[in-house]
């Protein structure tokens, strides 16, 4: 059924193009006897220097049907549609600022691709789906991706630093109830080092902590959007160093022309696969993003864990020693975790905001066609009954295949397959950010339970308080179910990934060979 189809497609597209073909040329003889100028054809490589081009605006050339090939202080090369329209003659001179012109003739179709192949730019394209725009967004977008990794790594530090602090607390908390409880003496000897390591430990922490607080404040937004199926070229506006990302209109009839791909010139795949590669680059930039904003979520529950620590510290002090000169360390201690845990929940919430983005965009992805699917497999090759795996790897088809235009499909691919381990990464983040969720409940759990438990087993009961500790218990087992929702789903997605396994190899790549044939290196989990 399938081969019956592609006959028929095959003897219409012959016919469409017979009919096209005198059509044309039944043009082209028409404009041989009207004007004295030379008629010229599409052809790849007739182009306009960049030197012109990055003098002139594109879609005035598209609009007004003329591009200069040749441009000198005196005169100037233009082909036209029209070359004895009048008012175009003279805003060409205006433009170029030359007197003397001599024209090319082509029709209008073909004038148009001239014009955008000159541009490097396919049928219709925007000016920002050139190879050279979209080479600098990537670079941009590479940069952004770069500082993101590095605020992700500040915060990871920030969270040692804070574990640090806990520490901190811990033993200056044990050296202060050692202190209050058995008083000086020879005691002195454990309480006082006790206190000054944890203080040293407090601080230094909160030292590393400071510079992410400061950095949490710069992360540049780029949250995900709903982007079009078909093509669209990822536009950048630069007003005053602020770079701003926006969408080009959908390209009417980019569609039918990628499906055509067996058609296309190299330098017309390549176009496509340049921006391709540009949406792939900046998905993965808003993963990034994504992942970032989740990092300080994490930091922001473990300062959060930090503040339960010295509020949990102080309370059990209140409650257990009487009211006296020390009562204002222990409502410092509180006032200070309060502070601490209001501080990490607002950190919290927008992690938590991006997080559930996360999983949005991941599995919006896994629902769109890649760059893979829309060129392969090769009807071509499979109505002739060919494999195109085999095909593409035969010896006959390496000079094509590996040359820039398969080196730039090679690059397409890889890019793909990295933007799948950033959806996993993304997956994993969110994992770990219900980890942290997990461990910020056990906490206050802990906390409330142990509070319970000890001034119940001491006699010292109270209703309020009791209310208090069984309230902190349940915060905190909210907190441990709400992680295991979201960590759970990422740890079945993690094992059913192939880029999760304890045996790897790495390809060590060599893009003048076929990729069948490079070397590999094979790392076992014992390794």
């Amino acid at each position: 059924m399938i081969r019956q189809r592609v006959i028929v497609a095959e003897q219409f597209w012959s016919k469409t193009i017979n009919a096209e073909t005198l059509k044309k040329e039944q043009q082209l003889d028409e404009l041989s006897s009207r004007y004295p100028w030379p008629v010229v054809e599409y052809e790849e490589g007739l182009t306009a220097s960049q030197g012109i081009l990055r003098k002139l605006d594109v879609d005035t050339l598209r609009t007004e049907l003329w591009l200069p090939v040749a441009w000198t202080a005196d005169q100037a090369e233009v082909i036209v549609c029209d070359p004895q329209n009048a008012d175009l003659q003279a805003r060409i001179r205006k433009i170029l600022g030359v007197e003397k012109l001599t024209f090319r003739v082509a029709t209008r179709p073909d004038l148009i691709r001239l014009i955008e192949n000159s541009a490097d730019l396919n049928d219709h394209f925007p000016v920002s789906g050139g190879r050279t725009p979209l080479a600098k967004v990537r670079t941009y977008l590479a940069g952004l991706r770069t500082r993101y990794s590095a605020q992700r790594t500040l915060f990871a530090r920030s969270r040692t630093g804070l574990a640090l602090a806990r520490t901190g607390v811990a033993l200056t908390s044990i050296g202060v109830a050692f202190l209050r409880l058995f008083g000086g003496g020879t005691w002195l000897f454990f309480e006082i080092p006790l206190m000054v390591f944890g203080i040293l430990a407090l601080i230094d922490g909160l030292l590393w902590y400071l510079p992410a607080r400061k950095e949490s404040n710069a992360i540049k937004i780029y949250r995900p959007y709903a982007v079009p199926e078909n093509y669209s070229a990822l536009d950048v506006q630069d007003p005053g160093g602020q770079m701003l990302f926006q969408r080009s209109p959908v390209v009417a009839g980019a569609a039918a022309l990628r499906e055509a791909w067996d058609a296309l010139s190299p330098v017309e795949r390549r176009r496509f696969l340049a921006n391709d590669r540009t949406d792939l680059a900046e998905e993965r930039t808003i993963l990034a993003y994504l992942r970032t904003m989740m990092a300080k979520a994490r930091t922001g529950l473990a300062f959060a864990r930090t503040g339960v620590a010295f509020a949990a510290i102080g309370i059990g002090f209140i409650r257990k020693f009487p009211p006296g000169p020390w009562s204002v360390f222990d409502w410092s201690l509180i006032a200070i975790g309060l502070f601490m845990l209001v501080e990490g929940f607002l950190w919290y919430h927008p992690g938590r905001d991006a997080a559930n983005r996360a999983l949005e965009a991941v599995e919006n992805a896994y629902g769109k066609r890649g760059p893979w699917d829309l060129i392969f497999p090769s009807l071509c090759l499979y109505t002739r009954k060919l494999d195109p795996v085999a095909e593409a790897n035969g010896e006959q088809a390496c000079p094509g295949v590996f040359a820039t235009t398969g080196l730039a499909l090679e690059r397409t691919v890889l890019a793909d397959k990295r933007n799948v381990m950033s959806r996993l990464r993304t997956v994993m983040a969110r994992a770990r950010t219900g980890m942290a969720f997990i461990r910020t409940g056990f906490s206050i759990m802990t906390v409330g339970a142990g509070l319970y438990i000890y001034f119940g087993f001491t006699g010292h009961v109270d209703i309020l308080w009791t209310v208090f500790d069984i309230l902190l218990m349940l915060i905190g087992l909210y907190l441990i179910v709400d992680g295991l929702i979201w960590y759970l789903p990422a740890e079945k997605v993690k094992r059913r990934s192939s880029f999760v396994d304890s045996d790897f190899e790495i390809a060590d790549a060599d893009y003048s060979l076929p990729k069948s044939a490079w070397k590999r290196t094979h790392y076992s989990h014992e390794h």
